[in-house]
């Protein structure tokens, strides 16, 4: 009868957790390295990397991995290369967009990522587009409890 071992149970389950896990990690681990290798390995002159570590401790990261991860961004350890490509084009409607990626190894500009543009009926930037020349001061996170829609794009209008 189905449902009577145990161990099955907890095996199927454990599975299940260090699955999700070791995604949260692997996500992790990629912003840790690209942080270390955009602005080296010290958490106290790398606001980035700091960020990143606080994230991976938040999620219950191992010290050592971190450890490896920023090793591994900065050259000390061999393993896998995390690179960043940034993409402009432009969304439906014509508005302007800013993709950022991590990839493992790079990828010749533009061979994959211009096809997501137009599958969602936007086109790729090409020379024209001058998106990279605005400086990025910094992000804005608002909280979802905090602000509707509504008052968001009254803001902004």
């Amino acid at each position: 009868m189905s449902g009577h071992s145990k161990w099955a149970t907890i095996k199927h389950k454990k599975g299940a957790l260090d699955a999700k896990r070791g995604k949260i990690f692997t996500r992790l681990i990629k912003e840790i390295s690209i942080a270390a290798k955009n602005g080296g390995g010290d958490p106290d002159s790398n606001p980035r990397l700091r960020g990143a570590i606080v994230a991976a401790k938040a999620e219950n990261m191992p010290a050592d991995n971190i450890k490896r991860a920023i090793q591994r961004g900065t050259g000390e350890l061999p393993g896998a290369t995390y690179e960043e490509f940034s993409l402009e084009g432009y969304g439906p409607g014509g508005v302007a967009v800013l993709l950022e990626h991590q990839y493992r190894q790079p990828q010749p500009y533009g061979e994959r990522d211009p096809s997501r543009l137009r599958q969602k009926r936007g086109q790729h930037g090409g020379r024209r587009c001058r998106l990279l020349d605005v400086p990025q001061e910094g992000d804005i996170v608002i909280p979802k409890s905090a602000a509707t829609e509504d008052d968001l794009m009254n803001i902004v209008a």
